[in-house]
């Protein structure tokens, strides 16, 4: 479980900035279809351009809708300029504090924010640049890692993951995540050491394998975002399991299953393990 600060948890129980504003003078919407989160930020301008209203609708976990909540509470009031200086640690800061692994909530925040500001203002706005898609599971960039890893000053591969979501699925693209931070800061790039190959395995090797995983790698990355898994059946080669928590109803269950955790599964225990969901038969 998170240790989430009471302010998060305020913010998330009674959110007072939930809702939505008819003909609003900025509107922006901002969000990963991949993964899930997503936040749309309204607000009404008075003659001076100050915030006189402003309302938030977000499709995320607790931690993204105390993030949006709290990010109206320091704009409300301001002029445009006066919220354009927003940042996400400000928002951080105005909840006590977000987990490491949430500090993406935050980002998104800021990322509405500066979209509605800058197509009120009738400016391009483009987070990423369109550049080269380096994490598949998330659809996350390498101009937005770069851009991230300037602004936050960010070092390692968890910092990247907890900022922009990027490497926390498969892993597939924490080599190219490496080299991103080499190359931004000038220092060698990581290089992780390859898992030892499977080899031949008993049954009950292979049961073992898949619970460690599972328990160590798999479940920790579905609880970040409110998810869980509930390992089920080993059967051969075979892995049933039952989504639980948010990764129940998530419309990227389908990807989560073979791209996250049926990659993972046979990248750290067996190439023909194959990964069955009887969330619907239990049920």
């Amino acid at each position: 479980m998170w240790d989430y600060t009471d302010d998060v948890k305020k913010h998330f129980l009674e959110p007072r900035h939930a809702g939505q504003i008819d003909h609003p003078d900025m509107d922006a919407t901002v969000g990963n279809i991949t993964c899930g989160d997503a936040l749309r930020l309204m607000a009404k301008l008075d003659e001076q351009h100050r915030i006189v209203d402003a309302k938030f609708q977000t499709f995320g976990c607790a931690s993204a809708i105390a993030s949006s909540d709290v990010l109206i509470d320091l704009i409300l009031g301001k002029t445009v300029d006066e919220a354009a200086v927003v940042t996400n640690q400000d928002i951080a800061n105005a909840l006590g504090g977000l987990p490491d692994a949430k500090m993406h909530c935050s980002v998104m925040g800021v990322e509405a924010l500066r979209k509605a500001i800058a197509e009120w203002r009738g400016e391009p706005f483009d987070l990423d640049d369109h550049g080269h898609v380096v994490c598949q599971c998330f659809g996350v960039t390498d101009t937005l890692i770069e851009k991230v890893l300037r602004e936050e000053k960010l070092r390692t591969v968890d910092e990247v993951t907890h900022y922009t979501k990027a490497g926390g699925g498969c892993g597939a693209c924490h080599g190219k995540i490496r080299q991103i931070i080499s190359a931004v800061w000038g220092a060698p790039a990581e290089t992780p050491a390859k898992p030892a190959a499977a080899g031949a395995m008993t049954n009950l090797q292979r049961m073992q394998k898949v619970q460690e995983v599972i328990e160590t790698e798999i479940r920790p990355v579905l609880q970040n975002d409110g998810g869980d898994l509930e390992l089920i059946d080993i059967d051969g080669t075979t892995v049933k399991v039952a989504f639980r928590g948010s990764c129940a109803w998530c419309r990227a269950r389908d990807f989560t299953l073979d791209g996250t955790i049926g990659a993972k599964l046979r990248e750290l225990v067996d190439p023909d393990i194959t990964v069955e969901d009887v969330s619907e038969t239990l049920a």
